[in-house]
């Protein structure tokens, strides 16, 4: 789906265009026309592909899509992926997909699988027409920098999350339940870090050595990006840090509710083992007992049974078995 079509010439914005007419655009000089697309059907990506000649192996990855994220030259043009990264009530940490083309004279911008727009990053980028006068180069940044500062409220909403945990940590009964949360938040932490830690090599190239001649002018652009997700990649490898350290906690945890459970059941048998024993020696029924002929001598035995296992529960509970 065609989300807009727009030429802009020295930082203005010249006219919203239709797609049959964007060759007219694409020759003219300090021109470039920006494409944005979401969800696009194979047809549009081959339209786009004969209006702009974007590379064959290029259109191929955006139409399957699922791609690692990567930044990518083909001669004058540059192609990235880019994932996307957002929570939703119903699924959860959603997934998406971002596709650049980059050219001279063209920006195409391809979105799959996100429910979060774009147009903030028109809306800015047209606000700055002395830096939007820098080219597709810079369109190029705005977009990537928008989805990169996106990045930040998930890793903030994971952070929460562990904290939520780590108070349920020393609350009885709970460490089975939270190992399950942390292992779907170390899931989460993953997800984000298999989008965050491709990009960050791939952005790497583009402020070093060198860069594609499409992002020259905007390099100064891109460190800021890289910068950004240095500190998302830094801040992930903590958050997964400390997740693993909650998971042993709590690990931990489940096996000292178990050793307090046994040390209760040890002591419980052991109080019923001292009944047990007298009540089986008296139960012999030697002719030669004592206290078989005594009047009171079956409530002084229960009297005495009684004592025994008073005394014997009393020193389990001052030693917190019981």
């Amino acid at each position: 789906m065609l989300i807009n079509c727009v030429a802009y010439q020295d930082g203005k914005k010249l006219a919203d265009i239709d797609i049959g007419h964007i060759s007219d655009y694409v020759g003219r000089q300090d021109c470039f026309v920006w494409v944005a697309l979401r969800d696009a059907s194979e047809d549009e990506l081959a339209k786009m592909g004969e209006e702009f000649g974007l590379h064959e192996l290029a259109l191929e990855d955006a139409s399957h899509g699922h791609q690692r994220p990567k930044i990518e030259e083909y001669g004058e043009m540059v192609f990235a992926v880019i994932q996307t990264v957002e929570f939703t009530p119903s699924d959860g940490l959603l997934v998406g997909e971002l596709d650049i083309f980059v050219g001279p004279n063209f920006v195409l911008s391809v979105r799959n699988r996100c429910q979060q727009d774009l147009l903030g990053v028109r809306r800015r980028a047209e606000g700055e027409p002395h830096l939007l006068s820098h080219g597709s180069g810079f369109v190029f940044y705005a977009l990537m920098d928008a989805v990169v500062d996106r990045y930040f409220p998930v890793i903030d909403a994971l952070e929460g999350e562990l904290e939520a945990i780590e108070g349920q940590i020393f609350v009885p009964g709970a460490a089975r339940g939270n190992i399950e949360r942390l292992y779907e938040l170390k899931r989460k932490a993953t997800q984000v870090k298999h989008a965050v830690a491709p990009l960050m090599e791939a952005t790497g190239r583009l402020i070093s050595g060198r860069v594609p001649r499409v992002c020259e002018a905007s390099r100064a652009y891109f460190r800021d990006v890289y910068d950004h997700l240095t500190r998302i990649n830094a801040g992930l490898d903590s958050l997964r840090d400390t997740i693993g350290t909650a998971i042993q906690v709590n690990l931990a945890m489940v096996t000292i509710e178990e050793a307090e459970t046994t040390k209760r059941l040890a002591a419980w048998a052991g109080i019923f083992a001292l009944a047990t024993f007298f009540v089986g020696v008296w139960g012999m029924n030697f002719e030669h007992m004592p206290e078989l002929k005594w009047q009171y001598g079956y409530p002084a035995a229960l009297a005495f049974i009684a004592v025994c296992c008073g005394v014997l529960y009393r020193f389990f509970r001052k030693a917190k078995w019981l």
